[in-house]
């Protein structure tokens, strides 16, 4: 028996998974619009790149806002974008390292001040 091809429906359904890392999430979307080219659909760029920015986890948002602001969307390549939100999700771990008891700036012991001249 022979699959139907859904390569349209699955590609416009598709979104972000809750803990799926930018990598990950760019090889499916890529994965299926690829399975869509090949069986004839005319899929550009510019549609892939504003497909996953419609569909990144919400602590991208302010990521996608600023990228939509500052570049244009139709000549922004998909390798363009991956870089830049991988570099932010990168900033976003670190962030996170910080605040959940990893090394980070902070007071808390007097230690790194040094003792200071005595006059």
């Amino acid at each position: 028996m022979k699959k139907k091809y859904e390569g349209n429906e699955r590609f416009e359904t598709l979104e972000m998974k809750f803990g799926e890392g930018v990598s990950d999430y760019f090889s499916r979307v890529m994965s299926v619009a690829n399975k869509m080219r090949v069986h004839g659909e005319q899929m550009r760029d510019v549609t892939i790149v504003e497909k996953i920015l419609r569909s990144l986890s919400d602590k991208f948002n302010y990521i996608v806002c600023s990228i939509e602001e500052s570049k244009d969307i139709d000549l922004l390549s998909i390798d363009e974008l991956q870089s830049s939100l991988i570099v932010h999700e990168q900033a976003l771990k670190v962030i996170h390292e910080e605040s959940v008891g990893g090394r980070g700036r902070g007071r808390g012991s007097s230690r790194g001040r040094g003792k200071g001249r005595e006059c």
